[in-house]
């Protein structure tokens, strides 16, 4: 990019603060409306909730506030580059996204294609897209090499189903065509695309594996969405809970940057609702190992009803003296029982923890919704717990920021 092009596209900044959705939104019905195959590939919920807008938005403004070093950015990058190789995201579709995007700015701004901000737009898109396709090549090769992986998307039937809460269900998954499955990284994701009758298109979405690697089959646990307040139903997830065993979806290979990084250190999980799967798979993993370190097991949740894989954990903690755990039920049933059940009632409040199971030299890893996790990593900064030992996965359309 000259010069020139890296001020004007700084000068876009305040406009993208102000007006940032609106454009996205548009850009989204735009591309959507040109290209309806699209709809296979985008998660039609974040479009239905305009999370997927926002989300976009808020990447498009860290892009234009950092375009003289996008090197910032790379962890990020990271991130995205992971769930677009979930979803089998290829060169040739930046083409498409990079097309609409600019015409969007055209159109929403009313500026010719001709004035000079889109053609340094279109500099500063082309220069993302380059990082983009390099580092997404980057895991697809890896892909190719590990041994029971592949590109794009597999067929597995729900070889069984298992009701784990209220909201939870379990789906192993069994490769229709019988052949290897990969030895992932416990706490990393697969897509799962299914048919969803209500909108007439397959749907994509991303679930942890929820235990460490098998040979024959692949776990997910999924939390049906229902519909509540101002949130829709999930199509997704009630598709998925509707399907009976058996049934075939259609899988991308695990992927994902958030995992277990190093089983010899002390290691504590930290997770509310369903973001206990990742935690599971990383426990499972240090099972496998005879648990050679002590772990910390801390997991908040409304209460026993939706209070998933609880006796794993317990029948866990009996067999393992090196496992602690701590539960906080914020609404806990009549039949709940203190001391057992759970060990605090109310939100999950880390000073309430003791002291002993949040040692500062231990690696941390939180998953659950953005408030949940921003308060729990301002809690552990504020206990001395250093910034680089605390890893993250948030539910939703992207990362949280945290720090």
């Amino acid at each position: 990019m000259t010069p020139q092009q890296i001020e004007l596209v700084k000068a876009t900044v305040p406009v993208l603060r102000e007006n940032g959705v609106a454009l996205t939104g548009y850009f989204y019905n735009r591309m959507l409306g040109n290209n309806p195959d699209l709809k296979e590939t985008f998660n039609m919920g974040h479009q239905r909730s305009g999370a997927q807008a926002q989300a976009l938005a808020g990447a498009v403004l860290a892009y234009a506030e950092n375009i003289e070093d996008p090197s910032v950015l790379l962890p990020v990058v990271e991130l995205i580059a992971h769930k677009h190789v979930s979803l089998n995201i290829q060169a040739p579709d930046y083409s498409i996204v990079g097309e609409n995007l600019l015409h969007s700015i055209s159109e929403v701004l009313s500026i010719s294609m001709d004035d000079p901000l889109i053609d340094a737009w279109a500099a500063a898109y082309g220069q993302l897209a380059d990082l983009f396709i390099s580092t997404e090549k980057a895991i697809y090769d890896q892909h190719q090499q590990t041994k029971g992986s592949w590109l794009g998307w597999r067929n597995f039937k729900i070889a069984k189903k298992v009701i784990e809460s209220d909201e939870i269900t379990s789906f192993y998954l069994a490769p229709v065509d019988g052949s290897d499955l990969p030895k992932y990284e416990a706490g990393q994701y697969i897509s799962v695309r299914v048919f969803v009758p209500e909108l007439g298109i397959r749907q994509p979405r991303q679930y942890t594996l929820s235990t460490s690697p098998q040979a024959d089959y692949l776990r997910i646990s999924v939390k049906r969405e229902d519909e509540k307040e101002n949130l829709a139903a999930g199509w997704v997830s009630n598709t998925l809970h509707s399907l009976a065993e058996g049934s075939q979806i259609e899988v991308s290979a695990p992927t994902g940057n958030f995992y277990l990084i190093d089983h010899t250190k002390r290691n504590v999980f930290i997770s509310g609702g369903v973001g206990l799967t990742p935690m599971i798979a990383m426990l499972n993993q240090l099972v496998t190992l005879d648990m050679p370190q002590p772990v910390s097991f801390i997991h908040a949740c409304r209460s026993s009803q939706v209070h998933a894989m609880k006796k794993h954990i317990h029948d866990l903690k009996d067999k393992y003296p090196r496992l602690s755990t701590f539960t906080a039920y914020e609404f806990p049933h009549d039949g709940d029982i203190l001391g057992i059940d759970y060990d605090i009632a109310g939100r999950l409040d880390l000073s309430n923890v003791d002291a002993a199971l949040l040692p500062v030299n231990a690696d941390y890893y939180l998953c659950g919704p953005m408030p949940f996790m921003a308060e729990q990593h301002k809690a552990l900064i504020a206990r001395g717990v250093p910034a680089q030992n605390i890893h993250s996965e948030a539910f939703g359309t992207g990362g949280v920021k945290l720090s």
